[in-house]
């Protein structure tokens, strides 16, 4: 009998979308999904942090383990504090 399978999207939003679409072994986690993906090669340097991963725009660990049709997203780091960011906009309007 072969072994369950799911598809899953991996994705990366950077200054242009980068998705790919697997399918994987039933169990996978999240950080197996981004590593199997291949985009790890495309990203710069430093762009990958465990903890920063998520499923449909919802953070989960790396270990999180993926049911069919997830999309796991890799967020990128923040340039900018939110709270500056705030106070920025607040100064110019």
């Amino acid at each position: 009998m072969p072994e369950p399978r799911i598809v899953v999207e991996v994705m990366y939003a950077g200054v242009a979308v980068l998705r790919r679409t697997l399918t994987l072994p039933a169990g996978s986690t999240a950080v197996q999904a981004v590593e199997a993906s291949g985009l790890l090669a495309l990203l710069p340097d430093g762009a990958f942090d465990r903890q920063r991963l998520g499923v449909f725009a919802q953070r989960v660990e790396a270990e999180h383990v993926l049911q069919d049709g997830d999309r796991v997203e890799i967020y990128r780091p923040l340039q900018l504090d939110p709270m500056e960011a705030r106070r920025r906009r607040a100064r110019g309007a």
